[in-house]
Order: structure tokens, then C-alpha cells, then sequence
């Protein structure tokens, strides 16, 4: 799976949302474009460092299902690690329909940590969720 352009918010096409992407994570629903950017905005606001591998699980005709796992430090330095999977359908215009997500998040001591590669792009050579026992 692609990595997310965190650098800024851009389009909410960008992100894979259309119009009014449903959202079931353990966060208040989001519903309509202008309130999921406010929403990404304020948890990558409080999300330093924010490392992401995402791993497909299944797929059919319009569906997609993924697992993965993303570390981030808050302002106060506490590291932590969240888990989950997201089930996607799109519509025939190729935006996000439907977005079904779990999420656990626990914190992680920074010596704990698996994913180390500069901000950005993860390397192609980075081992995936399953080589690290994911």
C-alpha cells in the first residue's frame, strides 16, 4: 500500500475520501469532508514523527481490506504504537464510500520501536508488518 502525504492536507480525493466517508475507529465519527480534514489535522497536529506500513489483506471488486500499524511520539516524548484494520469500498467515481476501521493503541518505550527510517516515503528494503512479526 501506498504511503499518506502527511506534509499537508491537500484533497480529501488524495486521501481516498469522498464526499462523506464513513468512519467506525474509536475517535467521534467524521463524517463530511471539511470535518475529516479538521479531524486529520488535529491528530497529526499531537502525532510527531509518525512512521506508518500498511499491509493488504484482501481485496474484491471494490473492496479492499488492510491491517497495519503505525508508531508516533506525543508532545511529551511517550511513544506509542496502534494497531488495526480498515475494510474500504469505493464507489464507481473511485472516491471512498465506506471506511470501516479498529484501532488499539497502546504506548511503547522509544527502545521498543520498529520503524526507524527518515520522515517520509518508508524504504522499499524496510521489512513489512509480517517480517517484524506484526
Amino acid at each position: 500500500m501506498g504511503d499518506p502525504c502527511r506534509s499537508h492536507l491537500g484533497s480529501m480525493k488524495n486521501m481516498g475520501g469522498g464526499p462523506a466517508p464513513l468512519s467506525h475507529d474509536r475517535h467521534p465519527a467524521d463524517r463530511a469532508r471539511p470535518h475529516a480534514q479538521a479531524f486529520l489535522t488535529r491528530k497529526w497536529n499531537r502525532e510527531h514523527e509518525y512512521r506508518l506500513i500498511k499491509e493488504l489483506w484482501a481485496f474484491t471488486g471494490n473492496r479492499i481490506a488492510v491491517r497495519y500499524a503505525y508508531e508516533y511520539r506525543d508532545d511529551n516524548g511517550q511513544w506509542f504504537r496502534a494497531y488495526g484494520n480498515e475494510n474500504w469500498e469505493f464507489a464507481e467515481d473511485g472516491l471512498m464510500a465506506h471506511r470501516h476501521a479498529c484501532i488499539n493503541e497502546m504506548p511503547i518505550a522509544e527502545s521498543d520501536r520498529l520503524y526507524h527510517w527518515p520522515l517520509g516515503r518508508r524504504p522499499d528494503d524496510h521489512p513489512s508488518l509480517s517480517d517484524l512479526g506484526l
